[in-house]
């Protein structure tokens, strides 16, 4: 095709586009407008989305069940106060199972008070207790005899490891990525409310209105084409 053609092609395309988007930006419905407006300003003042405060649950439910496990288990070896009187008071590194929930509540700890009391926009406090977790339950189960005392020697590290890389998970895939989208609507969305205030009289229900574009643009860019035909044959 002439690069002349292209040229104008291109050009038609560009003033399209930009007749579009101007009446789109035009055609928005204040009623509407506003109501979003209201709803992410209604978000910001809770404090907390919903996402995280279910990533905070899930965190809570992390050291509910890791105590509900290591209960089971002071039970199953010969009851409560004598297993808690050989696990906590006389404790070892190599038969113990009080240091996996001493990590589950250092977990809950560290992540509620990054990401619930301080509100922390961050992956760097997950970061540090999905390390500090996976480090401490590699060496205990390459050291330490569980494996020698039953079903709870692999479960327990197992399913705290486990935790810790899906709190990871969501937080970093989930919880981050959603608020950050959230807070970039609402900055669309109060820019878009600031140039309508800008309008004289603001913006109403049809006081814009784009008619549909007329065959006479479109025809006269024909006859432009046509008679520089020759002149491109020449």
């Amino acid at each position: 095709m002439n690069p002349l053609l292209e040229d104008m092609e291109n050009a038609l395309t560009g003033s399209q586009s930009s007749h579009a988007s101007f009446h789109d930006i035009h055609s928005i419905n204040p009623t509407q407008l506003m109501a979003r407006i209201e709803s992410y300003e209604g978000r910001e003042k809770k404090g907390i989305s919903d996402v995280r405060r279910t990533f905070c649950l899930f965190v809570t439910f992390d050291l509910l069940f890791i105590t509900l496990l290591w209960i089971i288990e002071l039970n199953v070896n010969g009851g409560i106060e004598n297993t808690l009187e050989k696990e906590v008071v006389k404790y070892d590194f190599y038969s113990s199972y009080f240091d996996i929930f001493l990590l589950a509540v250092f977990r809950f700890k560290v992540l509620i008070l990054a990401y619930a009391v301080c509100r922390l926009r961050h992956w760097w406090a997950i970061a540090l207790t999905t390390a500090v977790t996976s480090a401490f339950l590699l060496a205990k189960v390459i050291l330490s005899k569980l494996f020698s005392q039953g079903a709870f020697g692999y479960v327990l590290p197992i399913i705290s490891f486990i935790l810790a890389w899906i709190e990871t998970w969501f937080l970093d895939f989930k919880v981050l990525p959603q608020e950050a989208e959230e807070e970039n609507r609402l900055r669309i969305v109060q820019n878009v409310s600031e140039r309508a205030a800008l309008i004289p009289g603001g913006l109403s229900d049809g006081q814009f209105y784009s008619p549909p574009e007329s065959e006479a643009g479109s025809e006269e860019a024909e006859e432009k084409q046509d008679s520089e035909k020759p002149l491109l044959e020449l």
